[in-house]
């Protein structure tokens, strides 16, 4: 069906979906957005799948530097990223490779970057109950980029604070020093 909704948006670009370097490009494309959207075939139970275990330690955990990519839901293009999660556990805490896990699944969906950081910030909050949680991604958008206002040049970064991380500002400066520390550059 996306082979075919391809075949025909290429003939209304006034292409010829049947010439040569076009001819297994509407296949390639589903396939494409089968991988891009595959989010939405994954929940979060199976993405967490009893990695939650209870440990007496009370400090910040955090995993920063997660690349991620996904499709802003009004133009169909790629923004890409960075995204630095962080939480306080409460007796729970969840396999640090579940972060990204998490992170990925959320992003291969069709998005906007605001609603993203969100939906990881209270996954993480109502799965493991924590002190707090704190999300921040920085993202290049290729509908920036690409048309519109084609401003090279520009990010956005956006933050879900819940918990400890809204109510103390030293836990949140915190945080922000800490996915400041060793950084280059972002993309």
């Amino acid at each position: 069906m996306i082979a075919r909704l391809i075949a025909e948006l290429l003939k209304e670009l006034g292409e010829d979906p049947h010439r040569e370097g076009l001819a297994k490009t509407p296949e390639r494309v589903a396939q494409a957005f089968r991988y891009l959207t595959s989010g939405y075939d994954r929940d979060v139970k199976d993405v967490l799948n009893d990695a939650l275990f209870v440990e007496d330690y009370d400090e910040m955990v955090i995993v920063k530097d997660i690349d991620f990519f996904s499709l802003c839901e009004h133009h169909l293009l790629p923004f890409i990223g960075k995204a630095h999660v962080a939480y306080m556990p409460r007796r729970k805490i969840v396999g640090l490779s579940k972060i990204p896990r998490l992170v990925e699944m959320f992003s291969r969906r069709l998005q906007v970057q605001e609603r993203l950081t969100t939906q990881i910030a209270t996954t993480l909050d109502e799965a493991l109950q924590p002190r707090g949680v704190a999300v921040v991604m920085e993202a290049i958008h290729l509908c920036m980029l690409m048309r519109g206002v084609e401003k090279q040049n520009s990010k956005a970064v956006t933050s879900a604070m819940l918990g400890a991380f809204r109510d103390r500002p030293e836990t949140r400066a915190e945080f922000m020093e800490l996915i400041k520390a060793g950084r280059g550059l972002v993309i």
